[in-house]
Order: C-alpha cells, then structure tokens, then sequence
C-alpha cells in the first residue's frame, strides 16, 4: 500500500466508530498505544508490561546520567530528553558545554512541543525519541524532496505567488528546515500540531508540503508586499498563531485534492 493511501487511516477509522476529533484532541496519547511508532507491541495484553519496561528504561538512563555529572536537578525537562538520546544512540558530547549540533537543535524543538501535549515525562520521551527516529530512517530520503514538492503545488495552486517569491530569489531561503525538518515545531501551536504530526506519524510526510503551501497561500497579501527575501523569511517564520486551526484544515483539504482520498474511507 502507497505511502497516501494510508495517510489518513486513523482518521477516517476513528470517525467511524464515532471519535470525530478525536485526532485534534488526543490522537498522540492514542498513539503511545498504537504501533506506528513502535514504542508499544501491537498485542494490547503486552502494553502494561512493556510500558514498565520503557519505564524503567528510561530511568535508568537518566540515573546513568547523573553517575557521569552531564545532568542536574536544574536541567531542563526538554534537555534531559536530549540527553538521554544522545546516550541511546551514542552521540553524547564529552561535556554538556559543549555547542549543540543542527540535529540537536532539531530534537529541543520537537521535544519542547512534545512537552506541551504530553503530561507524562516517560510518555513524552519515548513519543520524541521515536518520532525523531522515524523522521531521520524512514522519511529520511521523503524530507530532502519536499521543497521541491512545495514549488510544485505552490505552482498549481498560485503561480502568481511562485513568480513573486522567485523575483524576490527567496524560493531556495524560505524557512524549509522549520517547515520539514522540524516539522513545524516553534511555527505553528500545539493545538495544530497535532493534526499534522498524527498524519505524519500515520505515514505521510507529504502533509508538511500543504502545510507549508498554505500558509502561502493564507498570508499571501501579504508576502506579496515584501520585496526581499529576508523579509519574506522572517514573517514565514514567526506567522500569526490565531489561523494555524484553519491553516491546517486548509492544508488537509488540499492533502486530499492533490492526492486524493483515502481507501478507507470508501
């Protein structure tokens, strides 16, 4: 089965049987006991018992930790999260001074919006470890693409906006690693990140392009007036929060137009 024709799975199914919404509200939680992400087995008997697993896990990585001096009672939450995957996967820096990598830049931000729909600290960590996992081995070749893709759909959908951008040579400067790498994280709020991230962890990253294409498309009043690409940059960076829940509805229906509808839901 394609990669769009189970993009949209838990969705469809959860409207069935009668949890319209559901996805908007408490979809990453559902998804600590899916198997899309691998943190739980798909047996439901085995849940219980592999969540103390993955509890105990991750407490012996952070005691390990504090063995070795890299943590604190002040460190924050989010930097603890890092920490304890740079252990995992063998990136720990020799010292806690040292400057943070790219990717690890990428990892706080995903964590600390992670932080903000996720109660529990143990959940919380295994849904970043894993979706940041996912993000860099399976959509790892999917990711580079999609900028490209963006210019593709902006063009279908505005081709006036396209040949504005490219006057102002900002195409190859917009924010695409806020946009895909990061998965919007630090652009868009909590609330509407969720929807995005369902889908992306369901199994599709290509909503990251309508996502992007619409918020083009929904400011493009204003992007039309700035003659730079700096300028350009920096307002697609730090855009208004009161439309995300309408951006991303938008970006869903556009999802649907380009790739169409899901089988399920036939």
């Amino acid at each position: 089965m394609t990669e769009d024709s189970q993009r949209n799975f838990r969705s469809v199914y959860y409207e069935k049987v009668g949890f319209r919404g559901v996805e908007e509200k408490k979809s990453l939680e559902i998804l600590l006991k899916d198997d899309c992400l691998g943190i739980l087995p798909p047996h439901h008997d085995s849940h219980s018992l592999v969540m103390s697993y993955r509890k105990g896990q991750y407490l012996d990585i952070l005691r390990a930790l504090r063995v070795i001096h890299f943590i604190s009672d002040t460190t924050p939450q989010v930097e603890l999260y890092l920490r304890m995957y740079q252990l995992e996967s063998g990136k720990l820096p020799r010292s806690p001074s040292f400057p943070l990598e790219p990717e690890d830049e990428i990892f706080l931000a995903i964590a600390k919006a992670m932080e903000e729909m996720v109660e529990d600290s143990v959940d919380c960590y295994w849904l970043t470890r894993c979706f940041v996992n996912q993000l860099n081995c399976k959509y790892r070749d999917s990711l580079r693409q999609l900028p490209r893709a963006f210019e593709q759909y902006l063009l279908l959908e505005d081709s006036r906006l396209l040949s504005h951008l490219k006057m102002c040579s900002a195409v190859s400067k917009l924010p695409y690693g806020l946009w895909f790498k990061r998965c919007f994280a630090g652009c868009l709020p909590e609330s509407s990140l969720q929807r995005v991230w369902d889908k992306v962890i369901s199994g599709s990253c290509k909503i990251l392009v309508f996502v992007a294409v619409e918020i083009l498309l929904t400011f493009k009043i204003k992007v039309m007036a700035l003659n730079n690409s700096e300028k350009i940059t920096k307002f697609l960076e730090n855009i208004p929060q009161d439309s995300s829940d309408a951006i991303v509805s938008k970006a869903i229906d556009l999802w649907h137009k380009h790739c169409g509808t899901p089988v399920h839901s036939a």
